[in-house]
């Protein structure tokens, strides 16, 4: 296993922005820079040995400033959306951001994907990786309570890439973090991801309303364009889903264990990822409001593992409170294979 940190140019908040990179002897390499924590590569072999970037990403560094996209940053302190804005929480009212029409989305105007992230190299047997750190104060984004976050980004020898959190506050505060990357398995920038097929492990999903906040129901995905119980072609229903996919999906496991969620392969090219997750849901998005520059639409696939959107106003999603002495954690782990 190889780990590297270099300078790469500086931040907004004035401080260096690095980049990281891991790699291992089987030919896969995953490549981060510490603005927003961001995946800028990851790198995986075909059935033929042949690499490519299986992540989208910006070119040059600088886009990554504004990266509107959410391209492969860890999304918070609240990932997904919040309706209207608003929540209560012990009998008090708090106000975000609304930037995302009428409702918050990914934590504000400066959300964790804007933070430049203090990180260090970390080494296990078999893995490298990166332990990123970030310290959210009481009021950021209009949020309550000081919020401590340690993120583990851990390449391994056999192709696995986890994503693991930790968080602690000292006020009772909604926390749901993410890793935001879009993927195309037959590597970044070769088309849409629309012939790329995908099982879930996930039997029901929240319908949205207009503005992408779940309306409270959870329905069954048999027999609608939601069901991917037996792996299909991403494109093949999603003309029955008015805009693509963008809804959370229910994640078919016991609470808190890490299970299955979703396994995507690209026939072309013969790649594949599992992901394995603690959280009970799954953001699933097409990437439909990509318009160009370098990305078409449904240049990706986002799968999002997080806590429900708007759970903090709906009280019969699981909650996303986070209280003093309490430890907010989230294992997701990719397996890439050819």
């Amino acid at each position: 296993m190889q780990a590297s940190e270099s300078i790469v140019g500086t931040a907004p908040d004035g401080k260096k922005l690095r980049r990281f990179t891991l790699s291992n002897t089987r030919g896969m390499r995953v490549t981060a820079i510490s603005l927003g924590a961001t995946l800028t590569e990851v790198s995986v072999p075909d059935r033929g040995g042949t690499a490519a970037n299986v992540t989208l990403a910006h070119a040059p560094l600088e886009r990554y400033v504004r990266n509107t996209e959410f391209f492969g940053c860890i999304a918070g302190r609240f990932a997904n959306r919040i309706a209207a804005g608003r929540f209560s929480l012990e009998g008090r009212e708090y106000t975000l951001a609304r930037n995302n029409g009428a409702n918050h989305l990914h934590g504000g105007n400066r959300g964790f994907d804007k933070a430049n992230w203090k990180a260090k190299i970390i080494r296990r047997a078999d893995a490298a990786g990166i332990r990123w750190t970030h310290t959210s104060p009481d009021g950021d984004e209009g949020y309550p309570g000081t919020l401590k976050v340690t993120a583990d980004y851990v390449l391994t020898e056999d192709n696995t890439l986890s994503f693991e959190y930790w968080a602690v506050t000292d006020r009772p505060t909604p926390v749901n973090l993410t890793n935001h990357s879009y993927w195309n398995l037959a590597g970044a920038g070769s088309g849409t991801i629309l012939a790329q097929e995908i099982a879930f492990n996930c039997p029901f999903y929240l319908p949205v309303d207009a503005g992408f906040i779940p309306t409270g129901e959870v329905l069954k995905t048999e027999g609608t364009p939601f069901d991917f119980s037996i792996a299909k072609s991403i494109g093949r229903d999603i003309a029955g889903v008015p805009g693509g996919y963008d809804h959370c999906l229910v994640i078919a496991k016991n609470a808190g264990a890490v299970g299955l969620a979703a396994t995507a392969r690209d026939p072309a090219s013969g790649r594949s990822m599992q992901v394995w997750t603690t959280t009970p849901g799954m953001q699933f998005y097409t990437a439909n409001f990509l318009e160009g520059n370098p990305y078409p639409r449904n240049a990706g696939f986002c799968l999002e593992t997080q806590m429900f959107p708007d759970s903090v106003n709906q009280g019969h999603f699981p909650s996303c409170i986070l209280r003093p002495g309490e430890t907010w954690h989230h294992l997701t782990v990719h397996k890439f294979s050819a």
